[in-house]
């Protein structure tokens, strides 16, 4: 039995382990076998895609979901410390579940992932390419590179400094937890050799993988390495100009186009 209950307009789904999820349906009077699924950043939210999500699904006439990950947002905060497979979990365990629950069965999803959402999207794929029609990265990593930690400091140096208390609107108490848990996560010894190519070379699907050329949080080479292990018949490549680590924000009108371009053909 699937329990729902709302706040702020937006349904809740409860996972096994009491585990709620909150998500916001776009479009929904769209009758569509094909569903966009968002996936957000690291420090991501519903509320930090801002008008992207709404722009695409009515580019592309297709309904959405958007959902906040456990330890964000609104669904339930952290219950433990994150190891090297944290995003595995998310792409393996939760997102499957979550997905379940909120497709009709019929339903198919094209995955639109940021930075660890784009990971956890091409680590979905390479299980469940039967429950997707293609996916969609920006600025998705595949391995902890020199430039990855080099962006983290400051991050955190600015937190520490109250320059990023604008995540309180987006995540509340769980703020600080979250922010933690990115930051030391990938700056552990036991991250430095964090690697997953070997675990997307089953992908099939479509895939359109976006980075930024001014990406602080990583190079063309996250893009590289993925085009190079997965196995999709159809997949593309876009390093966009003057854009940074979320092109949808930055290069929102180029992106927009970009992936309504790729899904129609």
């Amino acid at each position: 039995m699937v329990d729902f209950f709302y706040a702020q307009n937006m349904p809740f789904v409860t996972l096994k382990n009491d585990i709620h999820i909150h998500y916001q349906l776009l479009h929904s009077e769209i009758q569509s076998d094909t569903v966009l699924v968002f996936l957000h950043e690291a420090l991501g939210s519903i509320g930090q895609w801002k008008d992207f999500p709404e722009r695409l699904c009515a580019s592309l006439n297709l309904p959405g979901i958007v959902y906040e990950r456990q330890g964000y947002g609104l669904s339930s905060s952290l219950t433990s410390q994150r190891g090297a497979d944290y995003l595995e979990q998310y792409a393996l365990t939760e997102l499957p579940e979550f997905l379940d629950l909120v497709l009709k069965e019929q339903q198919k999803a094209i995955l639109v992932g940021h930075s660890d959402g784009g990971t956890i999207a091409l680590l979905y794929a390479n299980d469940y390419n039967h429950r997707l029609h293609a996916i969609v990265t920006m600025a998705a990593h595949v391995i902890n590179e020199p430039e990855t930690l080099a962006g983290i400091e400051p991050a955190v140096k600015a937190y520490e400094k109250g320059k990023l208390d604008g995540l309180k609107k987006y995540h509340g108490d769980k703020t600080e937890d979250l922010f933690y848990a990115w930051a030391d996560t990938w700056k552990a010894p036991f991250f430095r050799d964090w690697n997953i190519c070997k675990k997307i070379d089953k992908v099939t699907v479509d895939a359109l993988i976006l980075q930024g050329w001014a990406d602080q949080y990583g190079t063309e080479q996250q893009v590289d390495l993925i085009l190079d292990h997965i196995k999709s018949n159809k997949k593309q490549k876009l390093m966009l100009e003057q854009c940074g680590h979320h092109p949808h924000l930055e290069q929102k009108e180029a992106v927009i186009k970009a992936i309504t371009t790729f899904i129609k053909e």
